[in-house]
């Protein structure tokens, strides 16, 4: 009788110094990183926040709790949509609003877009003008809020 579960051929992997994990070096006493180490490094740090908001007017109330995914950022911008700070303001009322009643997932209506929002990070997901609302249909959603 054969075993129907293939095993793959494993083995070991010999290590490379040049791109090996972060490590300490014993006679200097600090911590090295390897090549891994600083290219997650390098891809994770933020690009400057003033050229942020000068690309996107829309993201300069991002101190006010409210943010915006990478998804929704590049839609705002595909779409032209900016906002205003008042505007920004209100959709950070309405987000707390929503949090009180226990909404999870919320579509915010403005005069200018649709936007989905997850209430409890706070964090706009996606966005959409409102010239193209028509015949969609918004799923994953147990809120909504008009502003």
């Amino acid at each position: 009788m054969s075993n129907p579960i293939l095993y793959p051929n494993v083995s070991r992997i010999p290590s490379n110094p040049s791109i090996s994990e972060t490590r300490k070096n014993p006679a200097e006493g600090q911590i090295q990183k390897g090549e891994f180490d600083q290219s997650l490094q390098e891809a994770m740090q933020v690009q400057n926040p003033e050229s942020i908001r000068e690309s996107s007017p829309a993201l300069s109330q991002i101190g006010q709790g409210l943010k915006f995914s990478a998804h929704a950022t590049q839609r705002l911008r595909e779409r032209q949509i900016q906002f205003d700070p008042d505007t920004l303001s209100r959709m950070n009322d309405a987000i707390t609003k929503a949090d009180s009643k226990g909404v999870q997932d919320t579509l915010v209506l403005t005069d200018k877009a649709a936007l989905i929002v997850s209430v409890p990070s706070r964090t706009v997901i996606t966005a959409m003008d409102r010239g193209n609302l028509n015949g969609n249909i918004f799923t994953n959603i147990d809120g909504a809020v008009i502003i």
